[in-house]
């Protein structure tokens, strides 16, 4: 109904003043968290291991290094016991990165731990492209792995020279055809693509989105490139800074290219007979994110964990969980992110609503609700309110505003250990040097 960059940026203004409180960290003891009260919850567990660091990532990642990956791993296992003797549940189990299969055998160590300890059905996994070998394949399927993310970004090779992915990973065409090898293999195989580069061309994302049509792939996720004070003075150089003016007519172009071959699952996500979600928030209500730089929700608290490596294996060799900081949402903001996650993914039902937080919750989003109404973001259905296209867009801006807050977060807790990590990856690069 409304398309202006004057409403985008006017209603990007009122959503960072609504959730200006959600990240506002204190510092934690450690203890394993209790179970939520009820409602699902998921597992994520960050693997900050990367072949190689690229310019534009604002997660917690660094150089791989063998010997530390092994305690890693031995750390993490002990965390997710932990977990377990807490009493808590999983519905699902998400490894995100860094890049999790750089060391495949402790990875499926670990799968196969979870699946013991949880009986958990859904088992998501990160990978890049370079890794889409028969026998890691092979290793991932036999492991249980049912949804495959591969973290391709682009199909153009001038784009993933920019993104400095090229002499790592393979180019465009190198890629289609491994991804090409490896449908079939998992229930779910997702593309990931990043939109809105500073170079890229409407023209190479459609391309892209037709070699993706092409592959026979069921899911691809489609992300605005989000960013950091730090990303983008990393950036700045071969990349350049996004220009946030073409977001409305790159993520349109998304949407009229996929359909109707891909049905929308979020706000940026879109499946074809796939099974699975591309966000584990959007899995379940409660998240618990086990091993270094993760996040936890439950019951309204956010966590998070250290992100220095050594502090981590110190702080599990103690007892404790990798928790550092916590932050006990206020009623409204805890109301403001259901609203967001919920709405993120496609829609909300009134009587899930009312069963899980009573009349209050549409008595203090009164506002919200009849906002994403006038905007036409979102209609009323029998059963709730139904994102619109408008509205998947709308959301895709809410939730990108969210994680870029969560890139600050992430740059604060990285400076903190800035010296151990540079020295770590330093040290790495110099073993690797001829």
């Amino acid at each position: 109904m409304f398309h202006s960059p004057l409403i985008d940026s006017v209603l990007i203004r009122l959503f960072r003043f609504r959730t200006r409180g959600f990240m506002k960290m204190e510092e934690a003891d450690g203890a394993v968290p209790c179970p939520p009260r009820e409602g699902g919850c998921y597992l994520y567990a960050h693997i900050p291991f990367c072949e190689s660091l690229c310019p534009f990532c604002s997660f917690h990642r660094v150089q791989h290094c063998h010997t530390q990956a092994t305690r890693y791993f031995t750390a993490l296992r002990t965390e997710i016991r932990r977990y377990h003797a807490a009493g808590f549940t999983f519905d699902g189990v998400y490894f995100g990165g860094g890049t999790p299969t750089t060391e495949p055998d402790e990875l499926v160590a670990t799968i196969a731990l979870v699946r013991a300890l949880f009986g958990v059905r859904e088992v998501s996994v990160e990978t890049n492209p370079k890794d889409l070998q028969p026998p890691l394949l092979e290793k991932l399927r036999a492991a249980g792995v049912t949804r495959l993310s591969v973290g391709v970004q682009s199909f153009d090779d001038t784009l993933l020279r920019e993104m400095e992915r090229y002499e790592k990973y393979g180019g465009g065409e190198e890629t289609a055809a491994r991804l090409r090898a490896a449908v079939g293999l998992f229930p779910t195989l997702n593309v990931d693509l990043i939109f809105n580069q500073a170079h890229q061309t409407l023209a190479s994302l459609e391309r892209d989105l037709e070699i993706v049509l092409s592959l026979g792939v069921n899911q691809v996720s489609c992300y605005p490139l989000m960013t950091s004070p730090s990303v983008e003075r990393r950036m700045a150089g071969a990349m350049g800074i996004p220009d946030g003016r073409r977001l409305r007519t790159y993520f349109q172009a998304i949407v009229r290219k996929l359909r109707p071959d891909f049905t929308a699952s979020s706000a940026w996500c879109f499946t074809k007979n796939g099974q699975g979600s591309d966000e584990y928030i959007v899995a379940s209500e409660n998240y618990v994110g086990v091993g270094s730089g993760a996040f936890s929700y439950l019951d309204g608290t956010l966590y998070a964990t250290t992100f220095s490596l050594a502090g981590y294996e110190e702080r599990i060799a103690r007892g404790l969980t990798g928790i550092v900081t916590k932050h006990r949402l206020g009623e409204g903001d805890s109301l403001r992110y259901t609203l967001l996650v919920r709405m993120f993914g496609l829609g909300l039902e009134r009587a899930w609503a009312q069963r899980r937080h009573g009349r209050i919750f549409f008595w203090r989003l009164w506002g919200e609700l009849r906002t994403l109404e006038w905007l036409g973001a979102a209609h009323r259905t029998t059963r709730g309110w139904q994102l619109t296209e408008d509205g998947m867009y709308w959301l895709m801006l809410m939730m990108s505003e969210f994680f870029e807050s969560v890139n600050v977060y992430r740059d604060a807790m990285r400076a903190h250990v800035h010296g151990e990590l540079e020295a770590a990856n330093a040290s790495v690069v110099a073993v690797a040097a001829p």
